[in-house]
């Protein structure tokens, strides 16, 4: 199952992809009338919708096969509402986030740390943000490699947590079982081949590729 979890940023800033690679559609607050717009099944919306129109809130209650209302006041973000749903009802899916990443940074940091919550965290490796310049993928301790993606230069490593033993190899820059003692992002590395491979034992770290405008 792969899940597309579509957020209220701008379309503007949303990754190539086709809609057909995705089996189940929810809708994030005005994600959910970005998904309507473009005639994609809308399977699940949740938010407050309080930025919509009425006429568009009408759309969304029309086109929706399930709808969660939010309250405006609340302790979840829309997000965070959007993907505990997802991951309840489908535990084992591939979940892609968009329009998560544009706008105010808040809401950016409030996305990028999603999963370090302990309900999200099992599912930490099932979860992707992307945007037009960034793909984020997200890795719990163990050994990985990563496949370089089309059009992506850039290879970055961000700790979100303190790491032991962070090892990188086969890319432009490496490092040999080096402790990171606060959140650090190893930026601007790039990959040598069509893959890389790193290892670390504790906390979590996101690996993003990325490139220019």
């Amino acid at each position: 199952m792969k899940i597309l979890l579509v957020a209220g940023g701008s379309p503007d800033e949303w990754p190539e992809f086709s809609s057909a690679d995705f089996d189940y559609f929810v809708g994030i607050d005005r994600g959910s009338l970005y998904i309507v717009e473009r005639d994609w099944p809308l399977d699940l919306a949740v938010g407050d919708f309080d930025s919509l129109t009425m006429d568009e809130q009408q759309r969304i209650q029309e086109k929706a096969k399930e709808l969660k209302r939010a309250q405006a006041e609340k302790d979840d973000t829309d997000t965070q509402l959007a993907l505990g749903l997802a991951i309840q009802s489908f535990p084992e899916s591939e979940i892609m986030l968009i329009g998560a990443t544009g706008g105010r940074l808040d809401h950016f940091l409030a996305n990028l740390w999603l999963p370090l919550e302990p309900r999200f965290q099992d599912f930490a490796h099932q979860i992707k943000v992307k945007d037009h310049q960034n793909s984020i993928a997200y890795y719990l301790p163990g050994e990985y490699v990563v496949k370089k993606e089309a059009s992506m230069d850039y290879l970055a490593y961000c700790c979100l947590t303190p790491i032991k033993n962070l090892t990188l190899t086969k890319s432009k820059y490496t490092l040999d079982h080096v402790n990171v003692v606060i959140p650090t992002s190893y930026a601007s590395n790039e990959f040598v081949g069509e893959t890389a491979t790193f290892s670390f034992d504790t906390g979590m770290i996101a690996v993003i590729q990325s490139r220019d405008k």
